[in-house]
Formats: C-alpha cells, sequence, structure tokens
C-alpha cells in the first residue's frame, strides 16, 4: 500500500513495540496467508477476546499489508490516540449519514491503495457460550457489494487463552499458541446486479460467517453448532460488553 512518510513511520514505532510484546506472550501459527489478495481487501476475523485486533493486526503487518481498523469517531478525539489514528489512517465510525458516507469513502480510497481493512462481521465480541461465531451484522457484506471489494474469511483460535473474554489480567504460563488460518476469498457473485436491500445484505452476511465458522471448526477440530447464536434470541445487547456473562 502507498502509505504516506508519517503513516509508515508510525506504524513502524507501533509494530517495534507491539510486536515483540505478542512474540513474548505467545507462540505463533499462521497459514493460509499466501491466500491474501495482492490488492485492497476486507479481512473478516471472528471475534472472541479484547486482544483479537493486536493478533489480526500482527499477522497482517508481518504479510507487509498494514492494518485499517474501523474504530468509535469517539476515540479519534481523545488526545494523543486520535493523533495516532489518524496518522496511521484508520476507519471512524459515525452514525450520521454524512459521517458513514466519509467513513466509506475513505475505506475505498485505502482499500484502492490496496490496503487491508479489518472488519468483524459479529460487530463485537461473541455471546456463544463456546465462543463460536455469532450472528453477524451487515457492514463487510455492504462494503464489499458497494465497492466491489473482496472479502477474505480469517479465524484465529488461542489467543483467548492468553487474554479471556472480558478478563482483567493476561494469562502466560503455560505458554500458549495462537493459531490464525486464513480462507480464501469468499465467493458473493451471486449477489452482483441484486438491489442492495436488506434481505441482500443479511444473505450475503450469512455466506461471509459460513466461511469464518467452517475455518474456525477446521482450527478447532470440532463441528460448529447448527444454528449461530442469535444474542437478540437471548436478550443480550448486540454492541459493548456481555455484563451478565463479564465474570466468567
Amino acid at each position: 500500500m502507498k502509505e504516506s512518510a508519517k503513516s509508515h513511520i508510525t506504524f513502524v514505532i507501533i509494530a517495534g513495540i507491539a510486536r515483540p510484546l505478542l512474540n513474548l506472550m505467545m507462540n505463533k501459527k499462521w497459514e493460509g496467508t499466501e491466500k491474501l489478495p495482492a490488492g485492497g481487501f476486507i479481512a473478516a476475523p471472528n471475534h472472541c477476546t479484547e486482544i483479537d485486533p493486536v493478533v489480526i493486526g500482527h499477522m497482517l503487518y508481518n504479510q507487509k499489508r498494514a492494518p485499517h481498523f474501523l474504530a468509535k469517531a469517539g476515540l479519534f478525539k481523545v488526545p494523543v490516540l486520535g493523533s495516532v489514528l489518524h496518522a496511521v489512517k484508520q476507519i471512524p465510525v459515525e452514525r450520521s449519514t454524512a459521517g458513514a458516507n466519509r467513513s466509506l469513502q475513505l475505506a475505498k480510497e485505502i482499500v484502492a491503495e490496496g490496503g487491508a481493512i479489518v472488519i468483524y462481521p459479529e460487530g463485537t465480541l461473541t455471546r456463544d457460550p463456546d465462543l463460536w461465531p455469532m450472528k453477524g451484522h451487515t457492514g463487510a457484506a455492504r462494503l464489499a457489494l458497494e465497492g466491489g471489494i473482496p472479502v477474505v474469511p480469517m479465524a484465529h483460535w488461542g489467543a483467548h487463552e492468553v487474554f479471556p473474554r472480558y478478563a482483567k489480567r493476561f494469562h502466560l504460563f503455560p505458554r500458549k499458541t495462537s493459531r490464525i488460518l486464513v480462507g480464501d476469498p469468499v465467493d458473493l457473485s451471486r449477489f452482483e446486479g441484486r438491489p442492495r436491500d436488506k434481505a441482500t445484505l443479511m444473505e450475503a452476511t450469512e455466506v461471509i460467517m459460513d466461511a469464518v465458522t467452517g475455518l474456525l471448526a477446521e482450527l478447532r477440530g470440532e463441528q460448529a453448532p447448527a444454528k449461530r447464536w442469535d444474542p437478540a434470541a437471548h436478550n443480550q445487547t448486540k454492541h459493548g460488553r456481555d455484563v451478565e456473562r463479564g465474570g466468567k
């Protein structure tokens, strides 16, 4: 990706701090990285612990693909942090129509430059008690269909043993291994020419989630549940911390 000098330097500094720490915290095993497209793409991983972004970011950066995440717009107003987010061209997520359009445009620019945009289709940490991917949101599908952007499904497993979901401390011993499995880009060709209405986006999202779940099942060596966990069916919020199970 054609990064600005400021962005490149900032990424180098962040990576210089984060990579040695991650290497100390856990072993890593990455498979399928050769499947990453040469051009820009959307990375769609599962989400089971708070340190997922640095785990996926580590893998992408090591493949010489600067990771770009969707982040809450409010974070860009935080002193120092906001400057860093702007410097490395992260994408603010805003609720207003105008703000959403700006975010979409920035995402398209990043992809056009060959960048990788990481979108967690689940929107937040999975509510599934066994950490399987839950029902997805349509953001990744919408961006993919509107921009003709390839979606690369990914699954990772093991980082949750180092920092369990909603944990307050790291568990470094005995030493764990974080595994990542990258899949082939999701075939969304069946949705070309169809109206991008709710039904189409939900169907495309299911295709993406099926791919992510299949990869995770392969990593875990287990069969995924026949039905994906739906927070609404269990009176759980769609976003933010699941306080009810926060103590687990």
